[in-house]
């Protein structure tokens, strides 16, 4: 901090210098991130919200009606009546709160003092932290020939010290949709806490779905599900941080819950004290001005541009990974290491990531990537190869 105050003109410089160091989404060069540019409605809501604390609701009692009625309306995408749960930071705290609760509900009516939570080995690392801060041990389930998890290896690994186990709608690394339909059963049959990753696939699973595309179910519907998180910030536009995690039964929360005696409420069951309503009220924003209709047809051009690009790739000799269930594609040169053509593509300026299982290079294609983006990479895919 300098001494004296320095002009707003200086400061703002200095920011615009360091701002260019950033890569901006619009180039349509990030081609590893799972988020994106917020839309311009939604950034305006929120910057109208940026004093409000959802931390201490009653001081802020129209936000937090914002906050249920976006829980509400998430609950009844994923086919949920009676919604209960909270938008936060992002996917990391919605599945840390998640795992919470599936630990404490099995400390309280199972006396489970050193619990255990199955997860795929495509699960995201938000899982281990979980784990780390809440003192459970990982059992990691196989995945089959299709890197999807492997549900005769979930069955094997439930033991009497397993508090919940995870399934990925919407793999961070590949995509893909976990049989979700075949765990639910075995987790509800046992009477185990079952919670669904879909960070990624929550806001776009449902409307493929239900315009026709042929993708498994994996929300509410389902007996077994006790929790989904999905993030507003990803396939939904909302500015970060949006994270939601949607319980299936209020008494997840109340089993998480903490007296806060010196708020405008008697308890609190989120990770955090202080929340930005901003986020709650700039998804509720997005979501009434896109509506069902706008988010399939924003996520029918990813779909077809993500099939362009996986098409495209096979002419060119690439190896695919897997034939795309969501909007993104992995895929290896047949002769070259995945690293060495990651460093190559940065050199060209593309921000690729290399996924670890299988080892690849993972594109997402997001809203700022547009056809003559993928043009483009294709171009010097082609003359790389």
């Amino acid at each position: 901090m300098d001494d004296k105050p320095v002009d707003k003109k200086i400061i703002l410089e200095e920011l615009e210098e360091l701002h260019k160091l950033d890569y901006d989404y619009a180039d349509g060069r990030i081609l590893g991130s799972m988020c994106t540019e917020a839309h311009p409605f939604a950034k305006e809501v929120y910057c109208k919200f940026l004093d409000t604390n959802l931390g201490d609701p009653g001081l802020f009692r129209g936000t937090k009606t914002i906050e249920k009625k976006v829980i509400e309306s998430i609950g009844k995408m994923l086919s949920l009546d009676n919604a209960y749960g909270n938008i936060v930071t992002g996917g990391t705290e919605a599945n840390l709160m998640a795992i919470r609760a599936a630990r404490n509900h099995a400390r309280k009516y199972k006396g489970i003092t050193d619990g255990e939570i199955i997860i795929p080995d495509s699960a995201h690392f938000s899982f281990k932290k979980a784990a780390d801060m809440l003192n459970l041990k990982i059992v990691e389930a196989k995945l089959d020939d299709n890197y999807k998890i492997d549900v005769e290896s979930v069955k094997r690994a439930i033991s009497s010290k397993t508090v919940a186990i995870v399934a990925i709608a919407g793999t961070t690394e590949l995509g893909l949709i976990d049989p979700i339909e075949e765990i639910s059963k075995i987790a509800f049959e046992n009477n185990i806490y079952f919670h669904v990753d879909a960070a990624f696939g929550g806001f776009s699973i449902p409307f493929l779905r239900e315009s026709g595309y042929d993708l498994p179910v994996f929300d509410f519907s389902l007996e077994g599900v006790c929790s989904i998180t999905v993030d507003p910030h990803k396939m939904g536009l909302a500015p970060i941080p949006a994270g939601g995690i949607i319980f299936r039964r209020e008494e997840y929360l109340d089993v998480m819950a903490v007296d806060s005696p010196y708020l405008t409420v008697k308890t609190q069951s989120t990770i955090v004290g202080t929340r930005l309503g901003a986020s709650s009220a700039a998804t509720y924003a997005i979501m009434k001005y896109f509506g069902k209709e706008g988010y399939f047809k924003l996520i029918k051009r990813l779909m077809d541009d993500t099939m362009f690009f996986y098409e495209n790739l096979k002419k060119l000799g690439y190896e695919i990974v897997c034939e795309p269930e969501l909007n993104i594609v992995a895929f290896n040169h047949p002769d070259m290491d995945a690293n060495v053509l990651a460093e190559k593509l940065e050199n060209l300026g593309w921000k690729v990531s290399v996924a670890k299982c299988p080892v690849a290079i993972r594109v997402v294609l997001m809203n700022h990537i547009k056809r003559n983006h993928l043009e483009e990479l294709l171009k010097d895919l082609k003359d790389i190869f």
